[in-house]
């Protein structure tokens, strides 16, 4: 079947890239993970929708990643097809106070396009590392902004293969949650809307908040960003601070020295650490303070993460 898809998608996919055997540690931000049996870099949406169509035809399970940087892939990889949209797909415009960017647009590059127009609204997004369409599905969000903010209405691509317009409504965003998941949609493309603002005053708030960045958060190690989603009433990075396990290491994974609410790669940690010790994070937060941490990261490849 992989063989058969592969020599479809190489028919289909003339814009784009198909690789096989690619190892997934290229491809995330946390610089882990074991080989995809097929990944495929669209370059249109028609090359996605063409993707789609044919691991469908042929049962071959599939999954859609953007830039990586919320992912764990395990360490023996993915049996099917990655279709990342990300490398491709990027293409940015800008009409008044409206961007429309395409899924694969990095959010940094979407927030130096308003600073460069002198739109407000996407300061906090700056130093946010994924892509547009992962930061619509997650409803990403800093420093008190949302892309629920700013979102007027996206474009996905439906389990049935059709091109469909989502509004603000539509979209159901709330803390770290969309209904793009739970409806198999894939996004596209996005519209945002921003306020006009003063170029300097954009700039400086940007350079603020990447300062703040660098002084809390571990930086210099590979991670997957914040590990764990916020429990209500509580801040993640204190609980595991609290129940003592700031530098707490498994291997080459530690939950950071410098902010307890990141897991990170301080050097060739494997999947399987990094898995051990979020549930070690989770068991003893639980027993210590009856709180169920539930990860923000998503686990691609394994069986049973939980």
């Amino acid at each position: 079947m992989l063989q058969e898809l592969c020599y479809e998608l190489k028919s289909v996919i003339t814009e784009g890239k198909v690789l096989t055997e690619e190892p997934m540690s290229r491809h995330t931000s946390f610089q882990i993970g074991g080989p995809a049996d097929l990944f495929v870099q669209p370059a249109t949406g028609e090359e996605v929708r063409e993707a789609i169509r044919l691991a469908k035809k042929v049962q071959v399970p599939f999954f859609v990643v953007g830039n990586g940087s919320n992912l764990l892939v395990s360490d023996d990889g993915f049996r099917g097809m990655i279709l990342q949209i990300g490398r491709n797909l990027q293409e940015i415009t800008v009409e008044g106070n409206e961007i429309h960017a395409e899924a694969g647009a990095l959010l940094s590059r979407v927030a130096r396009t308003a600073l460069e127009h002198g739109l407000t609204g996407m300061e906090f997004a700056a130093g946010i590392p994924g892509s547009l369409g992962g930061a619509v599905a997650m409803n990403a969000g800093a420093y008190g902004g949302e892309m629920k903010d700013i979102l007027t209405e996206v474009e996905v691509l439906t389990p049935e293969g059709e091109r469909k317009v989502l509004t603000l409504d539509e979209l159901e965003l709330a803390y770290r949650h969309s209904c793009i998941f739970e409806k198999n949609y894939i996004v596209l493309s996005a519209h945002l809307h921003l306020g006009e603002g003063d170029k300097d005053a954009i700039r400086n708030r940007m350079d603020e908040l990447a300062r703040a960045r660098r002084e809390k958060q571990p930086l210099e190690f590979p991670s997957a960003g914040s590990t764990f989603k916020r429990p209500e009433g509580y801040f993640a990075g204190k609980l595991i601070q609290d129940a003592g396990l700031k530098g707490y290491t498994v291997g080459g994974a530690q939950v950071s020295e410098k902010h307890s609410g990141f897991v990170v790669n301080c050097g060739g940690a494997t999947a399987e650490e990094v898995l051990f010790l979020i549930r070690q994070v989770q068991k003893k937060v639980k027993d210590q303070f009856g709180v169920t941490m539930e990860p923000e990261v998503r686990m691609v490849g394994f069986t049973d993460p939980f």
